[in-house]
């Protein structure tokens, strides 16, 4: 068990060390070189402010090709002398410096609207302010020269930034490649973890086991955007040439392996009970886990450079799956047990294919047989879009406008606090508070809890350190060590994170005066704080995810509208991974990742804001089961040989896409209509059998396939378990939008049975 363990974190490991890499060299030579020039001029007090400037600027960086990053640098630093020079103003002046603050942290913030590189760049013209306060707090005890704080503030951010262009200059394809490390080796866990699906035991709680697979579904939906937005902001609309373009092929086929592994071809359970006494699932998880395998073994070659070798273990495997498959289906005699063994042929299939594109891999070019790889630009047009995707978001119903004004007045508050209880380095209450204060309620208590955590352990270690080497050079080196520690673990380990920023601020302090003054103030001001940023988020319209569910849980509903539309379609003409398809396929898992976020965020909250985030838990389960379902017709979609004798199932499937296009709008309105959808269901049954539904209309209806193409039975068995999906979300959403002290009915008992 240990080591099935070990096997599953490593890969994990390797791909957050490969990722941090970069950067963290980024800044050693940075923070080394401005080291190496304060000593040699003698001027060590000019450390601070410098090494301040640069973690800054490297805080605003964000992946682009290194013209983009040119351009990114020229905003970022007129963004930073803006704010820099302004607080430098009003510095003295308690009342225009507050307002400045207040106003700069809400139209900050509100700049993530536009995408993710202004967000980064508001956030760190942040952190610079609260930076430049605590330069000028001490400046004004030492009675420094005016101006002198944002100087060099903007000297260490524009040396960072300048390394930072020409490190991705002689680098340009070394993030992609990282983040294509990072999404392989978190598709590997999934596809792996999905393979503990086909175990055929009986009374397995399926439920949880979905649960855990939309959770990690949103590793790597997030992962997928990452690659696919690093990849587009180096090649634009052109075509790429050498190692990008084998990136982006990769990417494409990391795309079509999530959609074969996430896709479900039947009830879990039901295939458990018809192959209990056989080995069949076995040997389909056994040829999964080891695709799973292959993709992280894909992202070692990735990070390696290497070329990959795609091996023949699961060749074997497949071939022996086909044997047993043949063998069972000489024993097959009950029309149920046949029906399932479609469903495994079917399975078998999916996996020939999965496994056809992992292969791709291997190839120089990683087209895989494609001839259509475009990439869907998400970046603002124009500034009047990037100003109108601002102006969409001021509304109190967005979670974005009500985090900016949250953290205006936590500043504020901090500020107030500050004035009244005058404490020594007191700019630190601000500054933990925006570091502390983040877009949700558990988010910001983690926070809490690790930066608290963390500076009481950066004091401690920093405290050691300087009695174990007192000498300025090697205090000076452990401080650049810090701060590349920082870096490489600010994504993954806050409290770390926080212990080495703490150990950076006593090294280089110690330099200009006594360290020994700050530890106190820094470990009561922290305190301050993250109890300020704790209570803001408490109080100052908090955004519980209850409030939001209804909204989030729509837009899921419309995605797999649209998904499954874009599937009707290709079972018509045939199947093109073009954009438009590419893009809906994206889209839905985007929405069922946020839905994944949301319940995850609802749990983190207080009991007193999520009584029902059980039945918000159950709709999740369902809405991701729903899209595995229809993952699998994606993954299997073809031209229909009898289109004739697809007219009714082709029906089903378009009313399908209505009813979740109604589900949608009642959760947008707060109210559904009365009408059930297993009308809709009951008039396939019409339509297949040219008569009244019968109480036992699937079987009837399976009875009716018996001379059907293989491909039509699997679509008429896929949109059947999508329309039991599909009334199973209408029950819960009714549950979500009732009264707490109303019942629902269940208008049929088997909307609500546990499926796959």
């Amino acid at each position: 068990m240990a080591a099935r363990f070990l096997d599953t974190l490593r890969p994990r490991v390797q791909a957050i060390a490969f990722q941090a890499r970069a950067q963290a060299i980024q800044v050693l030579l940075a923070l080394g070189s401005l080291m190496a020039l304060c000593a040699l001029a003698g001027r060590t007090d000019a450390v601070i402010p410098l090494f301040l400037g640069a973690i800054a600027s490297a805080l605003a960086e964000t992946d682009d090709s290194w013209r983009g990053r040119m351009r990114a640098l020229v905003v970022t630093l007129i963004a930073f002398a803006m704010v820099s020079f302004s607080v430098e103003a009003t510095f003295a002046r308690p009342p225009f410096f507050i307002a400045g603050l207040a106003l700069a942290a809400f139209w900050l913030t509100m700049l993530g609207a536009v995408e993710a590189r202004y967000k980064s760049i508001g956030y760190a013209t942040l952190v610079l302010a609260m930076y430049t306060t605590l330069g000028m707090d001490n400046q004004a005890h030492r009675g420094a020269a005016s101006l002198r704080e944002p100087v060099l503030l903007l000297a260490g951010a524009t040396w960072y930034g300048l390394l930072s262009v020409l490190w991705y200059a002689a680098f340009p394809a070394q993030e992609v490649q990282s983040r294509l490390v990072k999404l392989y080796t978190v598709l590997g866990a999934y596809v792996r973890y999905k393979a503990s699906l086909f175990e055929p035991l009986r009374d397995v709680d399926i439920e949880s086991k979905r649960l855990s697979l939309a959770l990690l579904n949103a590793e790597v939906v997030g992962a997928l955007n990452a690659a696919k937005e690093s990849i587009f902001r180096r090649i634009g609309a052109r075509a790429p040439s050498g190692r990008l373009s084998r990136y982006r092929g990769l990417y494409l086929i990391a795309q079509d392996v999530h959609e074969r592994a996430s896709s479900s071809h039947e009830d879990y359970n039901a295939m458990a009970d018809a192959f209990f006494h056989s080995d069949l699932l076995y040997r389909c998880q056994r040829v999964l886990d080891l695709q799973g395998v292959a993709c992280e073994r894909l992202a070692g070659s990735i990070a390696r450079r290497e070329p990959f070798v795609f091996g023949s273990q699961t060749a074997q495997a497949l071939g022996e799956l086909r044997a047993a498959l043949d063998h069972a289906r000489a024993r097959a005699d009950a029309p149920q047990r046949r029906k399932l063994l479609e469903a495994v042929e079917a399975l078998a299939r999916n996996l020939v294919r999965l496994d056809a594109q992992l292969a791709g891999a291997s190839q120089p070019s990683a087209r895989a047989g494609r001839t259509e790889m475009k990439l869907f630009d998400r970046s603002p047009r124009s500034w009047h879009d990037a100003a109108e995707r601002v102006r969409r978001q001021l509304t109190p119903r967005s979670a974005l406008f009500r985090h900016a004004l949250r953290l205006s007045v936590a500043l504020a508050a901090g500020y107030g606090v500050m004035l009244v209880i005058h404490p020594a380095q007191g700019y630190w209450i601000l500054l933990t508070t925006l570091f502390v204060c983040q877009q949700t309620y558990g988010e910001t208590i983690s926070r809490m809890g690790q930066r608290v955590a963390g500076t009481v352990l950066g004091v401690i270690v920093g405290w050691a350190l300087l009695q174990l080497f007192p000498q300025p050079v090697l205090q000076s080196v452990l401080a650049v060590a810090a701060g590349v520690l920082f870096f490489a673990t600010r994504a993954s380990r806050y409290l770390l994170a926080t212990a080495a920023m703490t150990v950076l601020v006593l090294m280089c302090f110690n330099q200009v005066a006594d360290s020994d003054a700050l530890i106190v103030p820094r470990l009561v001001d922290t305190a301050i704080g993250s109890a300020i940023a704790g209570l803001a988020v408490l109080l100052v319209l908090p955004n519980w995810q209850a409030r939001r569910f209804s909204e989030i849980a729509a837009t899921a509903m419309r995605s797999h509208a649209g998904y499954l539309r874009q599937i009707v379609k290709q079972y018509r003409s045939g199947a093109v991974d073009h954009l438009e398809y590419r893009l809906a396929r994206r889209n839905d898992h985007n929405a069922d990742a946020a839905l994944s976020t949301a319940v995850a965020d609802m749990f983190r909250e207080p009991g007193f804001v999520r009584p029902r985030a059980g039945i918000a838990l159950r709709l999740l389960i369902r809405s991701h089961t729903l899209l595995s379902y229809l993952s699998a017709l994606g993954s299997h979609r073809v031209a229909l040989p009898d289109p004739v004798r697809a007219l009714g199932v082709m029906a089903a499937a378009e009313s399908a896409a209505t009813a979740l296009d109604g589900l949608a709008m009642g959760l947008d309105k707060g109210e559904l209509e009365v009408s059930s959808t297993r009308l809709a269901q009951e008039a396939l049954v019409r339509i297949e059998l040219g008569g009244p539904p019968q109480e036992v209309a699937e079987d009837a209806m399976a009875e009716s396939a018996d001379g059907d193409d293989a491909s039509l039975r699997l679509l008429r068995t896929e949109v059947n378990l999508a329309w039991l999906q599909i009334d199973a979300l209408r029950h819960h959403a009714r549950e979500w939008l009732a009264p707490e002290s109303a019942e629902v009915a269940d208008e049929d008992p088997q909307a609500v049975k546990p499926a796959a």
